[in-house]
């Protein structure tokens, strides 16, 4: 489990149940008549802006996290879906500046540290994006997320031994993760492992995944 220093990072702001699309536009309409009346609220603000990711209006979210960190430059929950939006708008220099700003808040934030790796190798800058993810993993060890994370970004750009070893801790961490397991499986018949990921298959099928679903993966260890 993460350290109690990682904030589950501001559920409340998007805590609203999944809803259909009409759904969220009524719930939007009621939070924008309450704002009407009260647009100093950033509780408001902040559940607008929520329905606004939900429904994907991503410069009408953004301008609900302008509004509150012009006045609250440092307010980290604006900061973290700014972020989020901003790369969704393919912002990418302003989605990292709020990254790096939220992180010279709390250095050790998982979500942002993340968001920042992804981002970047998102943006082809690898250099950067394995210096975070490697500072993800120091600063959170027993987090399998952070492991499995830096293991699908050097599995896109196919260093596999290494994307094995992080599937193998990030297992290690949360055994049951069937996500992970495959993942290592097919690693490991590119690498023509084959008898390791009959393995994994097998482990898979224990942990109930319907061994049909695999039949692709076992056809591949007879080649």
């Amino acid at each position: 489990m993460r350290k109690a220093v990682v904030f589950l990072f501001f559920i409340t702001s998007l805590s609203v149940i999944a809803q259909s699309r009409q759904e969220l536009r009524d719930s939007l309409k009621v939070a924008t008549e309450r704002l009407a009346y009260y647009p100093d609220s950033i509780d408001l603000r902040l559940q607008k802006a929520a329905y606004n990711l939900q429904l994907e209006q991503w410069n009408f979210a953004k301008e609900e996290y302008d509004y509150i960190l012009n006045r609250y430059p440092n307010h980290l929950a604006a900061l973290f879906y700014r972020a989020y939006t901003n790369e969704r708008l393919y912002r990418y220099a302003f989605a990292r500046l709020d990254y790096e700003n939220l992180l010279l808040l709390v250095p050790a934030h998982f979500e942002s540290r993340l968001g920042l790796a992804l981002l970047n190798q998102k943006d082809k800058k690898y250099t950067e994006a394995m210096d975070q993810i490697n500072l993800l993993v120091s600063q959170h060890p027993d987090s399998a997320l952070a492991y499995a994370a830096r293991a699908g970004m050097e599995t896109e750009r196919e260093m596999f031994s290494l994307a094995i070893y992080d599937y193998t801790e990030a297992i290690k961490r949360d055994p049951k993760n069937t996500e992970y397991i495959l993942s290592r499986a097919d690693l490991y018949i590119r690498e023509r492992r084959f008898s390791d990921a009959k393995k994994d298959l097998d482990r898979l099928v224990a942990l109930g995944i319907p061994k049909p679903s695999l039949k692709d993966f076992y056809k591949q260890l007879k080649r």
